[in-house]
């Protein structure tokens, strides 16, 4: 394993640098004070810099560019987490890597001596496959902190068996984060199987899921097999489950218990091993007290529970997702997109979400002969956003911590002219830099 100056003294900690070096994962060992002390052959392959070793660099610096610990950045710092439980902790991280801006999956372990105390730090790093934190033509994009949250409680539940309900508003992309817990579990390999719930009654509801023999009904002119019995060996996944009939969810609820039902028609009993991904952007809770949704299927169903944030919590994901939308309607052929649509975008609401910036984007690019999407190319009642003074204000100066701590490490003028570069004034830069400890 690669390090350098300072050593740790501790024979113990050398022992473990040692071991590290074999690990497959990626793997650094840090000082208490934010220092990367050894890196293994993994991570050099895998975030290593040619040129740039990470050795001697602080932790924030190499990863996440920051001139300040990432809790002073605000985000938070697995080690100063683990610094204060004396446990292992486990964070999700947008790092810098070779390849870009990715979402990484951050277990730190603190390394203590005989009396107790932390002399060292091991850290661990995941990248993670099924979220990008740059612009691509499928799956789930983002890197605010409402979808790293989501993305983060998704990293956990997909290797396991839980029955996950995703909740949110129509249009946040329940399908887009099904498929990406699917694609994250053992069942990768298996199908996933989308069921839509909407507009089904219950006799065809139960022919979908369930199949039917020759001859069940008029018109059944072939066995056919239910998507439940199509799952087997992957995911079902239950969309807009809040649709379900009332009558249907006692069958339904007897389907996920036992994994066993019978085809309508048939006297036979088939078995169906499958993990359950079940979306709604229905209030499952009030709909029980209400009667309209069954109180035991409600608990079968929301083993771990996923909110999906709107567009409006996530307007810093609107530049990636909106590359990312145009690259998948047009490819190489996508236009640009002015400064003053973007401005005009980050004012809207967007009550249908990421759909409705899909159709947005979709009748604007038709427009846009030259290439690029101006604001004549949207809507009305979007270009109205210009006459919107207190949306303005919301969206003046945006830079979060991050991006200064980020600032600071890469900009080599002064502080005011740091202020200009970044379209603040001298007094909100100083703020901001209380704001950091500095």
């Amino acid at each position: 394993m690669s390090y350098s100056s300072p050593i740790i003294p501790d024979p113990a900690v050398q022992a473990l640098v040692s071991y590290l070096e074999h690990d497959a994962q990626p793997a650094i060992v840090l000082d208490t004070d934010y220092n990367i002390l050894a890196a293994n052959a993994a991570y050099r392959r895998q975030f290593g810099v040619e040129g740039q070793p990470p050795i001697g660099g602080k932790c924030h610096r190499v990863s996440h560019h920051y001139a300040v610990p990432c809790d002073q950045a605000g985000e938070l710092c697995p080690m100063r987490k683990a610094w204060d439980s004396r446990a292992p902790e486990r964070v999700l991280h947008v790092h810098h890597t070779p390849r870009g801006p990715e979402h990484v999956d951050v277990e730190l372990r603190p390394i203590l001596d005989q009396h107790g105390e932390v002399v060292a730090f091991v850290e661990r790093l995941t990248s993670i496959a099924v979220a990008s934190a740059q612009p691509q033509q499928r799956g789930l994009v983002g890197r605010s902190v409402a979808f790293t949250d989501s993305l983060s409680s998704l990293q956990r539940a997909a290797p396991a068996q839980i029955p996950v309900l995703l909740q949110g508003e129509s249009g946040t992309g329940k399908e887009l984060f099904a498929r990406a817990l699917h694609l994250g579990s053992p069942r990768a390999n298996g199908p996933l199987v989308v069921v839509d719930c909407t507009g089904l009654t219950e006799s065809l509801f139960e022919s979908e899921l369930f199949g039917y023999e020759k001859g069940a009904f008029t018109g059944a002119l072939q066995r056919k097999i239910g998507l439940a019995e199509a799952a087997h060996g992957g995911t079902l996944f239950l969309d807009e489950i809040g649709e379900v009939p009332l009558a249907m969810q006692v069958k339904l609820l007897r389907l996920i218990e036992s994994g066993s039902f019978r085809p309508v028609g048939s006297l036979r009993t088939v078995h169906s091993d499958f993990r359950l991904v079940s979306a709604t952007h229905k209030p499952l809770k009030e709909m029980v007290a209400a009667g309209s949704f069954r109180e035991d299927l409600y608990y079968r169903i929301s083993g771990f529970p996923i909110r999906l944030p709107a567009l409006r919590e996530r307007v810093d994901d609107l530049p990636l997702l909106i590359d990312s939308l145009l690259q998948r309607m047009a490819g190489k052929t996508a236009p640009q997109v002015d400064g003053e649509v973007l401005k005009l975008l980050g004012l809207h609401s967007f009550p249908g979400n990421i759909r409705e910036l899909r159709n947005i984007l979709e009748r604007a690019r038709l427009f846009a002969d030259d290439g690029v999407i101006r604001a004549e190319h949207l809507p009305a009642d979007l270009r109205s956003g210009m006459d919107n003074p207190q949306a303005s204000v919301r969206r003046r100066n945006k830079e979060n911590l991050g991006q200064l701590a980020q600032a600071l490490e890469s900009f080599d003028g002064s502080r005011s002219e740091l202020a200009r570069h970044l379209g603040l004034s001298e007094r909100t830069l100083y703020r901001r830099l209380r704001e950091l400890g500095l």
